[in-house]
């Protein structure tokens, strides 16, 4: 039942790139343009840090897929996709893998065919540290995520009812394992004060996971043969508004939900994301063109985003959190009902101790 449910995922995942077209609140986010801000290709670097874990590059493969034969080929050709380009990966809920053990090559393949690169193993919030220590051997992980999913688990016919544990175990976790905790939403978004309370926890990161990529609540509803949960369908917040309502915590942001292309990972870097990931973008390449396609879309963005970087001024990611930006729209409307400031962010670059703008 969990492989095919697995498979499910997958079949729904795709559909929903194929039919399901949302708002994008990423597209109420512009950069003010500044003639000669630009800097020369050279002086552009990728790389970008948080919460000690150094990456070449501010982009990663987020969680998908894992526990049956056919997301097993996916993963395998995921993590050749990231060798390839030395792009993160996060793995797919390993929760099927403690519960079936001999499903556990279909995880194990992130690694194998990944051997250097950066790997994520993925748990809910409900596993045991027990658990959580085979998570991390099986695929000698670099970090661990950790997923939670109320609204998906709420239209999940066999979903969890039980949330109040989560908050409690998260934090065990994070004080039981070795490497950095990444605590990401799946769809949904994390709010300003579910940040700070991660960060209270004692987790090293948030991937905000907004609103506006897969939807987990319709992939539910989906696999329900009334789809009775379809109200729950596009719940929640949208990976930008969260990168601006948590902006604030101390705790750092990763972000992912809606991403399409390269401007949109400019976007959430300059709105605070230290990385932007992906998942059924990059999942719809591999399965229309194979391994060879994921790998020339993953260069591209990566030239591109430089190319941004390079018009924009920005010698780092991490720079574009000096350009300024607009707020427009719906995302406006959610900025001042949350009490944050848009008029700041379209002036970031005036130099207050000089008086000159970029």
């Amino acid at each position: 039942m969990s492989a095919q449910r697995k498979d499910d995922h997958v079949r729904l995942a795709i559909e929903q790139q194929h039919t399901h077209r949302g708002v994008n609140q990423f597209d109420e986010v512009s950069f003010v343009h500044h003639a000669l801000a630009g800097i020369d290709r050279p002086q552009v670097s990728l790389g970008t840090s948080f919460a000690g874990v150094t990456w070449p590059v501010p982009v990663y493969i987020n969680a998908m897929t894992g526990g049956s034969e056919k997301t097993g080929v996916i993963n395998r050709d995921l993590a050749t996709a990231a060798a390839e380009t030395g792009v993160p990966i996060a793995s797919g809920s390993m929760n099927a893998y403690f519960k079936d053990p001999s499903c556990a090559h279909t995880f194990q393949v992130l690694r194998e065919h990944n051997p250097d690169g950066f790997v994520i193993a993925n748990v809910n919030a409900t596993a045991s540290v027990e658990n959580v220590w085979r998570a991390l051997e099986l695929l000698r992980a670099n970090a661990l995520q950790i997923h939670i999913n109320t609204a998906q688990e709420t239209a999940m016919p066999e979903g969890d009812r039980s949330f109040g544990s989560w908050a409690p175990q998260i934090e065990k976790i994070a004080a039981a394992v070795d490497v950095p905790v990444i605590v990401k939403e799946v769809g949904n978004g994390l709010s300003r004060q579910t940040v700070a309370q991660l960060k209270d926890l004692g987790v090293a990161a948030a991937d905000v996971s907004g609103r506006g990529g897969t939807d987990f609540a319709r992939i539910e509803n989906g696999r329900r043969e009334l789809g009775e949960y379809a109200f729950l369908n596009g719940w929640g917040q949208s990976a930008a508004a969260c990168l601006l309502d948590a902006g604030g915590t101390g705790l750092p942001l990763l972000a992912s939900g809606g991403v399409r292309h390269p401007l949109d990972v400019a976007r959430a870097l300059a709105l605070g994301a230290r990385a932007v990931g992906s998942s059924g973008g990059f999942l719809r390449t591999l399965l229309d063109g194979g391994v060879p396609a994921l790998v020339a879309q993953l260069q591209t963005w990566l030239d591109q985003l430089a190319a941004l970087q390079t018009m924009l001024g920005a010698a780092t990611p991490a720079d574009l959190t000096g350009c300024d930006v607009l707020i427009e729209g719906s995302l406006r409307e959610f900025c001042a009902d949350r009490g944050i400031d848009t008029r700041a962010l379209a002036q970031r670059s005036t130099k207050t101790t000089t008086g000159s703008t970029r």
